[in-house]
Parts: structure tokens; sequence; C-alpha cells
């Protein structure tokens, strides 16, 4: 009997989960219960469980009730669990002239031949190239162009003005934050920080929770820097 039982050996039906006895040199059998075929070697030695590859997700807000929502990043739209109302993911590109209030979490970017005119557009991030006639309100950042005229206000939570673009206002900005490469001149105030880089010029006053200039920018005006603000 011990000789028989050396000579054998447990396997798994991969198919319904069946434990069964086995020649140890057999190939192939069937298994007892369900019947199906399947091979000795791929039951004794089953492949590895390949992992579904993890969903990058990101945090929105309903643009109606506020509820916090978790959507995949490829996503362009999702439904608010909340209220039930459509909430747009979708990145925008505007080349020609639009009357449209964009309300979306993903990106607008308005080309040198785009105009968005008489409307109130709240959208995740902005790349203003061209004309803006309204209000625009940019979540996270929003990015200003030398060919950019804007007539009307913006908020954002990061004004960008990359390197080899220029920017002026002439009213105070009042934003979350900035970020300027290029140059600009106007008058900040923000609790948060304001990031002058090595390639950027700045010219006016500046109010901030905190101020950081890099080796080789240009800084003219005041400043008044501390987290009381």
């Amino acid at each position: 009997m011990a000789s028989v039982k050396k000579n054998t050996v447990v396997v798994t039906c991969p198919h319904c989960g069946q434990k069964q006895s086995e020649p140890r040199t057999g190939y192939s059998t069937v298994c007892r219960q369900c019947h199906q075929h399947f091979r000795l070697a791929e039951a004794l030695q089953p492949a590895p469980k390949r992992l579904k590859p993890e969903i990058q997700k990101k945090r929105v807000a309903c643009f109606q009730c506020g509820a916090e929502l978790e959507v995949p990043l490829a996503a362009e739209s999702t439904m608010c669990k909340g209220c039930s109302s459509h909430v747009d993911l979708t990145d925008y590109h505007v080349s020609h002239t639009v009357s449209k209030n964009f309300r979306t979490h993903g990106r607008l970017v308005i080309e040198k031949t785009g105009c968005v005119q008489n409307t109130e557009s709240l959208v995740g991030d902005a790349v203003i190239k061209g004309r803006v006639i309204g209000r625009i309100v940019a979540r996270r950042t929003l990015e200003i162009h030398s060919t950019a005229i804007i007539k009307g206000s913006f908020d954002t939570g990061r004004l960008i003005i990359p390197a080899g673009h220029h920017f002026q206002w002439p009213e105070t900005l009042r934003l979350g934050g900035a970020e300027i490469a290029g140059e600009l001149v106007a008058k900040l105030s923000t609790a948060g920080t304001v990031l002058l880089k090595s390639t950027g010029r700045f010219f006016g006053e500046v109010e901030a929770g905190n101020l950081v200039v890099e080796a080789g920018a240009v800084f003219v005006g005041a400043a008044k820097v501390g987290r009381g603000l």
C-alpha cells in the first residue's frame, strides 16, 4: 500500500476544486465531479494569477451639491451619487469663438485663435492663449500666455506665467498661489505660496503666506510675507 501512495499524487480540479488522487506519472485526467478534462501538470503547478492593474483615481466635487466623488483618471464624465447630476470631466480645446459656460473638472485650453465670450466658466485647469470675455475660475491651475487678452475676471488655485511669456493686470490678484517663470506686472495677494523661478521677473507688490525667489530671478517692488495675512 505504501508503494501505491508513493506513486500517486493529490490534484485539485482547476474547474470545480474537486481533489482526487492520480498517478504521479500521468499526463491528464478527467475530474470525477464535474467531468472536465485537465492536465495534471497544470493542476500541480497552476499559473500565477494575473493581478488586475490598479486603476488610478482622482477626487472631484459635484458642481451641484458639492459631494466628493472618486473617479478614474481616464474618465470623461460621471454621475453624482448624491444628487444624480452629470459631472463633466472632459478636456476642451477652443480654437474659434464660442459662447458657452464650461463646467468641467478637465482642462480648458483657449488657443491663440480662440475666444470664449459672454460666459462664466468653472474648470479644473485652464490655459489661456486667446481671448476671454467674462469670468473664468480654474480650481487647480491657470496658465496665461503673452497672447492672452482677458476682459473680465478670473480666479485660480495657482496662477502660472510660463517662461518667455508676460502678463500685466491692473487690479489686485487674489489667488491661491502663483508660479512665475515669465514676467508678471501686478499686485498679488495670497495666503499661499508665490514662487518666482530663476527665469522669472516680477514688478509690483506681493502679499503672501510664503515667497520663494530662486537665484537669477528679478523682483522689483514691495513684499509682505507671513501666515497672518
